[in-house]
């Protein structure tokens, strides 16, 4: 076994937060070494807690229309590896599903990212994943999706793919018109050169 299937097995066994999960633990993740394009997500919903598939929801339909690649695609681990920054589902609040736990950043996200070192871009979606991967650098997810350009084409931060975000796409609709034809080209660009294609 080497280093990432140790740290995916210990990933996947880990119980960490458990008295604080109301459905307990189901760490949720896809990840090789092979895989050019990571996605790092909030945390799994209920829906996504019950099958264990990421993005297994209206969000993933969403997401993979923005990726411009099907459910065949997007679920083989080594064109996608698919890293949420809480890995099981933390629970329903008052507008929406909580924040993700965070002592899952805190004992996962550094080894993992050690590991993922053959990734050609990173996908950060939502507010979780910019502000963690980004050091903070935006005050808004707005304001880090309008940067694009700044970290093109490694890194490129990314509304929510939620139907609670319609809002945030009617009112910023350069994000669809502009942004995600360049993310499809550059993911269909990435897994046409992936070998095992």
């Amino acid at each position: 076994m080497d280093s990432l299937d140790e740290l995916l097995h210990a990933i996947r066994r880990c119980e960490l937060c458990r008295a604080h999960l109301p459905l307990g633990p189901r760490p949720v993740i896809q990840a090789t070494r092979e895989a050019p394009i990571l996605l790092v997500g909030q945390a799994p919903g209920r829906k996504v807690h019950a099958s264990g598939k990421p993005f297994d929801d209206a969000s993933g339909e969403r997401l993979r229309n923005w990726l411009g690649v099907d459910r065949e695609q997007f679920y083989n681990a080594r064109l996608f590896s698919i890293a949420p920054m809480g890995f099981c589902y933390p629970g329903t609040g008052g507008q929406g599903d909580l924040p993700p736990r965070p002592e899952c950043a805190a004992t996962w996200r550094d080894p993992l990212m050690a590991e993922l070192t053959n990734r050609k871009m990173t996908l950060l979606i939502g507010q979780y994943a910019i502000n963690w991967h980004l050091a903070g650098s935006y005050k808004t997810v707005t304001a880090a999706v309008a940067d694009y350009q700044r970290l093109w084409p490694e890194v490129l931060a990314l509304p929510h793919p939620s139907p609670r975000n319609n809002r945030w796409l009617k009112r910023n609709p350069w994000f669809e018109s502009e942004i995600v034809p360049q993310l499809r080209a550059r993911v269909t660009h990435l897994l046409a050169s992936t070998s095992g294609m």
